[in-house]
């Protein structure tokens, strides 16, 4: 597998942005063994049911704050206490800050023992962390997934892991610059228009297609605006047969391992009143189809070796533009204007609206 060192985007190993860590419920009221940008990773929820992640190992000898279920600190059910984490070996505690609060069997508490910390957002059913080589906080802010969780006459997103691959995530931010392969892998049978805007840290992938039905569905015309909020979440809108809102999430595990995740809302009515059992039904059938969808990427994704250096023709989409649009979040902050004044814009892969019967127009 390529590292970030092979396709040269900058002196960081692993991206600034904000990623997925996790479903909400994945951590209750254990905490929980993670890793994610090469290192270990702890969490766990403070009594308030605020959710925190840690470095995992303590800093008096090196214990794992999750990876035990013997010790009694465990089995006292003493491992949390407030905001705090209670370490198994010796019960050195350490507050939401990172800083020991408490060692039972000492007054004196050692400046130097902390825990990192990281910025840890629940929004949407998801845990988002912000990760940054240069320790700074976020220079972007958090999306609100179009404001559709929880709403009325939405069905809400069921979170699908779809595995762990050796791939760089920059190979799968390619396909938004990618229009050659909606038909052969997504079965679109005529493409209309294929566009990329580059609009700081975001791109946006502007897609008209008549796709194949799904099921019993005849052919339909679907349009999308697809976008990046930086390196690694996905959000698309997208009006064909039910509106629909899909998140694909995707996260570095070690540099050239990476996480990846798919979710769909659906909106199934007004709101005006309560969703029938059959429209749940209809909405997590079409959350299933888009999840396959996905999984068609994937296991190319899985299976495809590393393409640092890209071989393309002129009607392939801008995956030059796409690559330098994504060095930003691996240079410093003091750089990312300057790479984004070079590649905002909009490109026009394919533009054949002008072809679209009277029948088809959205």
């Amino acid at each position: 597998m390529a590292s970030s060192s092979d396709y040269g985007f900058g002196p960081f190993q692993y991206p600034r942005g904000w990623f997925m860590i996790g479903a909400a419920d994945q951590v209750m009221d254990r905490p929980v063994p993670v890793r994610y940008f090469g290192e270990d990773l702890v969490l766990y929820r403070g009594e308030s049911g605020r959710a925190y992640l840690v470095s995992a190992y303590c800093p008096h000898m090196g214990a794992h704050l999750a990876n035990n279920a013997t010790s009694y600190i465990m089995r006292d059910g003493d491992q949390i206490q407030g905001e705090s984490i209670r370490c198994p070996f010796h019960g050195w505690r350490y507050g939401s800050d990172g800083k020991c609060n408490d060692i039972p069997y000492s007054d004196f508490i050692p400046g130097t023992a902390r825990l990192k910390t990281y910025h840890l957002v629940e929004r949407a059913g998801i845990l988002w962390v912000w990760h940054d080589p240069e320790g700074l906080e976020p220079d972007y802010a958090l999306p609100d997934f179009g404001g559709h969780y929880d709403q009325a006459g939405w069905v809400n997103w069921k979170i699908d892991h779809l595995g762990d691959i050796d791939i760089h995530g920059c190979e799968i931010v390619d396909n938004m610059a990618d229009l050659g392969h909606m038909s052969p892998i997504h079965g679109a049978e005529r493409c209309i228009y294929f566009a990329n805007r580059f609009d700081g840290h975001v791109v946006h992938q502007l897609f008209t297609a008549v796709n194949r039905g799904w099921g019993n569905l005849p052919p339909t015309l679907s349009q999308l605006d697809t976008w990046y909020t930086g390196p690694g979440i996905l959000q698309s809108d997208m009006n064909s047969h039910l509106p629909v809102f899909m998140l694909v999430a995707h996260t570095p595990i070690e540099d050239g391992r990476t996480r990846v995740w798919h979710a769909t809302m659906v909106r199934m009515s007004d709101g005006s009143g309560p969703l029938s059992d059959e429209e749940r039904h209809v909405a997590s059938t079409y959350q299933d189809q888009l999840r396959d969808g996905l999984v068609q990427d994937v296991e190319i994704w899985a299976n495809k070796r590393s393409s640092i250096h890209l071989l393309t023709v002129p009607a392939d989409g801008p995956y030059g533009r796409l690559r330098n649009w994504y060095k930003q979040f691996y240079n410093e902050r003091d750089k990312v204007a300057n790479i984004q004044s070079r590649v905002n814009g909009t490109v026009v892969t394919l533009d054949q609206s002008s072809t679209l019967k009277g029948g088809e127009a959205a």
